[in-house]
């Protein structure tokens, strides 16, 4: 996947070092903007191997709205651990595993009273409008809410995304990111969105159109220069392609959305190259 590699050579060319929370220090640089054509493929990057299915889960738990890192963890996933321990959750006066105000309450109950789920759920109002005002240039779910950036031990770094329905027939979405992780995270977050957009166009009964990435912090950090030495020395192959299986036609609207399970997805053609490992900055 070209652009990948592309994001990664952008911040090895015009970044600087930067110190930063976690203590690691990066070298970062700002503003960054790609487009996926998925009709071209999905994009997953190839060059290393990448867990669909954990994009998947994590995708599935944040529409469930749940922020409990145990559910997650109960599928097999455990990424979001380093922050579920007792001394994240502590602090925040949570019990193990509660996270907080994170994604999938921001966008199932976005300024609600937490843990209560009584905020605007962003999710059905999303498909509501697709469904019944797709011309709409409101089309938006947002995951900043700074009332609640510091009661979390990691506020989103995904932060907004917006959709847009052309001529009623496909579905283009684009997110902003504040801050990224190139190599750990961004390649999560480029399936992660490209999956989300699969799915909410399916239930609307939309082709899939663009995937618009922008970035704003975008950094390697100090302890992956190696490895994106390795990842940019292999080619890329060809990308796969997405299928939804769903048989009955059932998966439709807000309820055939959160009805999606890993085994309704079918990645064709996956190939890539071996996993290159590194360590995640907390």
């Amino acid at each position: 996947m070209k652009q990948y590699h592309d994001l990664l050579r952008s911040i090895l060319e015009n970044g600087t070092k930067h110190q930063d929370r976690t203590g690691v220090g990066t070298i970062s640089h700002f503003g960054f903007q790609t487009r996926f054509d998925l009709r071209k493929g999905f994009p997953i990057v190839t060059t290393k191997k990448v867990p669909f299915r954990w994009i998947a889960e994590e995708l599935f738990w944040f529409l469930s709205g749940d922020t409990d890192e145990a559910n997650l963890r109960a599928r097999g996933v455990d990424i979001w651990a380093e922050w579920a321990d007792k001394e994240h959750t502590a602090k925040f006066g949570r019990k193990v595993g509660d996270l907080g105000p994170v994604y999938g309450y921001l966008w199932r109950s976005f300024g609600g009273n937490y843990p209560n789920r009584d905020g605007v759920d962003q999710v059905a109002r999303l498909i509501e409008q697709i469904q019944n005002n797709p011309d709409s240039r409101r089309l938006i779910i947002t995951g900043w809410d700074p009332r609640q950036a510091d009661n979390v031990d990691l506020p989103p770094c995904h932060t907004l995304f917006q959709f847009k329905v052309e001529n009623h027939k496909r579905l283009h979405c684009q997110l902003y990111q504040r801050s990224a992780d190139a190599f750990l995270g961004v390649p999560f977050n480029i399936s992660s969105y490209a999956l989300l957009i699969h799915l909410v166009a399916y239930v609307s009964e939309l082709e899939v159109g663009e995937f618009v990435y922008t970035l704003g912090d975008y950094h390697i950090y100090q302890n992956h220069m190696d490895q994106v030495d390795e990842l940019l020395s292999r080619e890329p192959l060809p990308l796969p392609e997405l299928h939804i299986d769903d048989s009955a036609g059932e998966l439709r609207g807000l309820e055939g959305l959160l009805s999606l399970k890993y085994e309704h997805l079918n990645l064709v053609g996956y190939k890539s190259h071996g996993k290159i490992g590194a360590p995640v900055a907390v």
